[in-house]
């Protein structure tokens, strides 16, 4: 038997304010990826069957380039933020929905340096 009223077990359990401005930075990236998405398909098919040179050639085509970094950004960001609200909704031991959401977010980051430099290294050709 518990001596809280309705009001003191609700409290702490309400919105944090900040749901809506996720839900929608979800809604913005997954519209940005629509078509960058779209024309890495496209970009790619055109290619064919080509070797690793003509993909190369394909990349250090300075939009290519840039719109791949923009692919690679939006993606990670979009993809760490679905596995957030997975983790928050599913996840029932609060240190265990705090490890995956703090190494999900250091996944992003380190996900989208290694892809822009990676980008960037084959747009400038740099051979290390």
């Amino acid at each position: 038997m518990s001596f809280k009223s309705p009001l003191a077990h609700a409290r702490g359990l309400g919105s944090a304010k900040e749901g809506v401005a996720h839900w929608w930075m979800q809604r913005l990236t997954a519209l940005a990826l629509l078509p960058l998405v779209s024309w890495v398909v496209y970009g790619l098919l055109q290619c064919g069957s080509a070797d690793h040179r003509i993909i190369k050639i394909w990349i250090t085509n300075p939009f290519n380039s840039i719109a791949l970094i923009c692919l690679m950004l939006a993606l990670s960001y979009h993809s760490s933020l679905g596995v957030q609200v997975i983790a928050e909704d599913y996840v029932r031991r609060q240190w265990l929905r705090r490890l995956i959401i703090v190494t999900v977010y250091f996944l992003k980051v380190l996900i989208a340096v290694t892809s822009i430099f990676a980008i960037l290294k084959i747009s400038f050709g740099v051979n290390l």
